[in-house]
């Protein structure tokens, strides 16, 4: 089988080839194609995956090109995880909020709204490659925004594009593995044998119930504070306030529910993340020395470890299961090898939402627990979404779709409206200044809103 990385230069594209090239990999990739409009990325990650490559019996071959036909041509899986206007751009999407006292992140609020004015138009373009030259292709989203992403793809693709996270997956896990009378120390235990009710969008969502043998062992976990402590969503919002919610959220709703904390860490911080990231990755690519994959080993563990740190204390550390454990390689890996050999897999994935949660359009791409197999993605019933959960679901939805619309339409108005609608956007005329002011500083969005 083929697959296709769509930004095979990234930073990341090294853990994808470990997963596929694992000893226990669940499917066999035979070539693995990477295609990046930047030679010398490419170069680099073709390096380290040489290097990787000679420490593996079972390494697909590699290609790398910069005609996207050429790499798309004959693909089984599409894996798209690219960034329009690079680490450079992330840092003015974080800065401009932050100027304008809202807050300041790579895809919730503002930043992320801008990120994708920008990025949506090539995804669509993308989308419509896919279907000329691959039609037969299923396409896995990472590219964030990855909601409004997968659902502006959807218009072209339906239902083979799939958008995928690695935290919802992994807090369940976490979840099931902690809860107090889970002998199963990876928390996976037979498929049959566990279910979950999680819902949301991307970046933003709640795990309400985790059933291990027909026992819902959630309550028992939040009671316990031992418990608690192993799970990062809790620690960082509060036992309190997870036990008052009833669920374990999402860790990006950290900025939905801490916003001004969240706001005034980042901005009283020495760099934002995008200043970390681009700072990092500048340095290693530029110069990734004698031994590239030594390099890119500890870039990595710096870049794990300090992820979301505007959430934790100054002396406070990601526990080390969090920075070393998975990550959506693991769940592009897993959804591959699902829908390849027909062997089932449970997964939380952003698809569309049909009937799922009523309240919101039945395209609307939502994130929730799915059977997956070889006839396809199959999304699990999920309990009724009411209360705070669903006006905020509401809210961030009419947001999404007025900015996807925006950036397929090319209007202005209709991206001021998507900003106004966002409820980490306090203000009409704020929402105005950030059309503005993106407009200017990215040509790309000025060219598209005129």
């Amino acid at each position: 089988m083929k697959l296709t990385i769509v930004g095979g230069g990234g930073f990341r594209v090294p853990q994808v080839f470990e997963a596929v090239s694992a000893d226990d990999a669940p499917v066999r990739i035979d070539e693995l194609s990477l295609f990046d409009v930047s030679e010398s990325r490419l170069s680099t990650i073709r390096g380290i995956l040489d290097q990787l490559a000679a420490r593996s019996g079972h390494a697909p071959r590699v290609t790398v090109t910069r005609d996207l036909s050429e790499a798309l041509a004959g693909a089984d899986f599409v894996f798209s995880a690219v960034r329009i206007g690079g680490t450079a751009g992330r840092i003015v999407d974080e800065r401009t909020a932050l100027e304008l006292g809202v807050l300041g992140q790579e895809t919730v609020g503002p930043g992320g709204l801008a990120y994708a004015l920008r990025t949506v138009p090539f995804m669509v373009r993308l989308a419509t490659t896919i279907r000329a030259v691959a039609p037969a292709a299923w396409v896995i989203n990472f590219t964030n925004p990855a909601g409004i992403v997968t659902e502006a793809m959807r218009t072209v693709l339906g239902d083979r594009v799939v958008g995928i996270c690695d935290t919802p997956i992994g807090l369940m896990r976490r979840a099931a593995a902690t809860a107090p009378g889970v002998v199963d120390e990876d928390g996976t235990g037979d498929d049959d044998d566990l279910s979950f009710d999680y819902v949301g969008l991307n970046h933003l969502g709640w795990l309400r119930s985790v059933t291990v043998g027909g026992r819902d062992v959630l309550p028992g976990l939040l009671e316990s504070d031992a418990a608690l402590r192993q799970i990062e969503e809790a620690r960082l919002m509060g036992f309190d306030w997870v036990r008052a919610l009833g669920a374990l959220p999402n860790e990006y709703l950290y900025y939905y529910y801490f916003t001004r904390e969240a706001t005034e860490r980042i901005r009283s911080a020495p760099t934002t993340r995008g200043e970390f990231l681009d700072r990092q990755q500048s340095a290693f690519f530029d110069a990734p020395g004698d031994d590239p994959l030594d390099a890119w080993l500890r870039a990595r563990h710096e870049r794990e470890a300090s992820y979301m740190a505007e959430s934790r204390s100054a002396d406070e550390e990601r526990l080390a299961q969090d920075v070393d454990g998975g990550g959506y390689q693991k769940v592009a890996l897993d959804l591959m090898a699902a829908l390849a050999t027909g062997q089932p897999s449970t997964m939380i994935l952003d698809v569309g939402n049909g009937s799922q949660v009523p309240e919101l359009p039945e395209d609307a791409v939502i994130e929730v627990g799915c059977r997956v197999d070889a006839a396809g993605v199959h999304p699990w019933p999920i309990a009724p979404v009411g209360g705070e959960m669903l006006s905020l679901m509401s809210q961030v939805k009419s947001a999404e779709r007025l900015v996807i619309d925006a950036a397929l339409g090319g209007s202005r108005d209709l991206a001021w409206r998507a900003f106004a609608a966002h409820p980490l956007v306090d203000s009409v005329g704020v929402a105005r200044k950030l059309v503005d002011r993106y407009s200017e500083r990215f040509e790309s969005i000025g060219r598209l809103l005129g």
